[in-house]
């Protein structure tokens, strides 16, 4: 039911509507505006809250958070008004006026969605965009150990909040601090604390939902099926995540981290093959991702193109310790004391982020940097076995044939694997050695030909692939989606037998469990796009409708 403080101001909305912008509007928009307007406080101008095709805000708001230019090309479709709601209570009668109209919704909670389904389409079907980057509030209780954070935060915000509270206080999310935290944690959410804490979405005890009637739900009123199903299934299938309540985690006063280089004339390829064999297995407490991408040899080889792998990591403790687990561990990458740099959680961040050292934690504050975007296509496997050298070196063959391409290899072990498969539907657990993300990147130029020369590379790398990571299925990882593994028919006529072939590759054994969460609370499939969780082929073609309840709003 509206709050108490929620009236209905006709005389506000028809004033606001002399936009001239909104005049020439489409009537569906208008009959949006109005019924979202008429049913709450709207206390902001139209300008600042509404944004359809002509209004002149309408695309540095659709490109304010989007972080792979590759979604804004012309060719991708997008939303025909953007809504950024102030409050919970918006978004909630955002869902039941689109319902009421026959309006398809998409969800941006923070823009990182590698092929920008929150907020464009390769369709020509028509949306609307509701952002959530006005819902930012962190509240962190350090002596309930615990954090309610708004969807539209980023997860610097989230670390930043946490520790001006606490310099032993953390959170195990992602790597990225731009990242928005509800959509983030949708898919799993993992970072430099997974081998010690599991993932993000391993330490939510709460979270509020909007569902597809447009109640909101806590974890109690969603039940545990639900609850479930969000922490891992992929945004944008279940409902509208409103904010997640964090279990905060225990993090040393002081860590350590270091980024040590290795090239391929410096023995890349044999320290790599080693570094495959021990990641999972090192101690819990230390963190180890490889970089991998082309460099300029050194003086001698002027001209000369090569390899350079970083080894970066994050060690929760003093570096005297640090040392000691990697002469054991790791001794080939031959570690020493000046690599080693002892600092707050807080500053380590930043520094696995790669900011430069002159960055404070207040930069964090900033949500979304508008610079460093870039075209990019990326791909994801999960790695059992180590991969050979002879194959390490094809890799390397490929890559030199391309200006900036980057591979990123994440270690799992410790904590992760003594989280069951099942406990949430992130299932890359126990005998999952690491995490490999593949990017091809460009800087400039949304031509066709461009676009088709670095998407094609990364299939061919791709396949080159195949024989040394596990199949059946090829596993990938949803918050890296990849549209090359199938897609959705978006009128949500698709079968569940052709979803299936992108859906096990995610989720593997809990797609089953996901699609019968996804038909019970959501029957109509009202939120999907291309590689939402489809209902069961029953419900799509029966096409089932029912009366639903407006809870007094219209």
């Amino acid at each position: 039911m509206p709050s108490s403080s929620s009236v209905i101001l006709p005389l506000f909305c028809a004033l606001l509507l002399l936009s001239a912008s909104w005049a020439a509007s489409d009537s569906i928009e208008k009959e949006f505006y109005h019924c979202v307007c008429s049913n709450t406080i709207v206390s902001i101008p139209i300008s600042e809250a509404f944004f359809i095709q002509n209004n002149s805000a309408f695309t540095s708001i659709l490109e304010s958070t989007a972080q792979n230019l590759r979604c804004l090309v012309q060719s991708r479709h997008k939303p025909e008004l953007i809504f950024k709601p102030l409050d919970e209570f918006q978004v909630q009668v955002a869902v039941i006026c689109a319902r009421k109209l026959g309006i398809q919704l998409r969800v941006r909670s923070g823009g990182h969605d590698y092929e920008g389904l929150s907020y464009t389409s390769e369709t020509k079907s028509s949306f609307f965009l509701i952002d959530l980057a006005n819902l930012r509030t962190v509240n962190a209780s350090i002596a309930e150990n615990s954090a309610w954070v708004q969807a539209g935060a980023t997860i610097g915000e989230v670390y930043y909040w946490i520790a001006q509270k606490s310099r032993t206080h953390g959170f195990p999310a992602g790597l990225c601090t731009s990242v928005g935290i509800g959509g983030h944690i949708t898919g799993g959410a993992y970072g430099t604390l997974m081998r010690k804490y599991g993932l993000a979405a391993d330490n939510v005890v709460d979270a509020r939902i909007v569902d597809s009637s447009g109640r909101i739900l806590d974890r109690e009123s969603m039940g545990e099926d639900l609850f479930w199903a969000i922490r891992g299934g992929g945004g944008g299938s279940f409902g509208i995540l409103l904010a997640w309540k964090l279990r905060l985690v225990p993090v040393p006063a002081i860590v350590t981290v270091f980024t040590v280089r290795r090239t391929l004339e410096q023995g890349a390829t044999k320290l790599l093959y080693r570094w495959q064999q021990v990641a999972d297995h090192l101690d819990e407490d230390l963190f180890i991702r490889v970089l991998s991408r082309p460099t300029n040899s050194t003086d001698d080889q002027k001209g000369k193109r090569t390899i350079e792998t970083a080894y970066q990591a994050l060690f929760l403790g003093r570096a005297d310790r640090l040392l000691k687990v990697m002469k054991k561990g790791l001794p080939e990458l031959g570690l020493t004391q000046k690599d080693c740099i002892e600092m707050s959680w807080i500053e380590s961040v930043l520094y696995i982020a790669e900011y430069p050292r002159t960055i404070r934690p207040e930069f964090l504050l900033q949500g979304k940097p508008l610079l460093n975007k870039v075209y990019f296509k990326a791909k994801s496997d999960f790695v059992k076995e180590p991969i050979k050298e002879h194959a390490l070196e094809g890799i390397w063959k490929m890559f030199l044939e391309q200006d900036s391409p980057l591979t990123i290899w994440n270690p799992h072990g410790g904590m992760m694997s003594r989280i069951s498969e099942s406990e949430t539907p992130y299932p890359h657990r126990n005998g999952t050695k690491f995490m490999i993300q593949w990017l091809t990147k460009w800087e400039s130029g949304d031509d066709e030909e461009t676009i088709k020369e670095h998407i094609d590379w990364i299939r061919k790398l791709y396949k080159f692939m195949t024989p040394y990571v596990p199949r059946s299925p090829r596993a990938a990882y949803v918050n890296y989606r990849d549209l090359d593994l199938g897609v959705n028919s978006i009128d949500g006529g698709t079968s569940l037998a052709e979803a299936s072939s992108w859906g096990t590759k995610y989720f593997k054994n809990n797609w089953k469990r996901l699609v019968l969460v996804k038909t019970k609370v959501d029957p109509e499939n009202f939120f999907r796009h291309e590689q939402s969780i489809p209902i069961t082929d029953a419900f799509s073609t029966a096409k089932k409708k029912r009366k639903e309840d407006w809870h007094g709003f219209i």
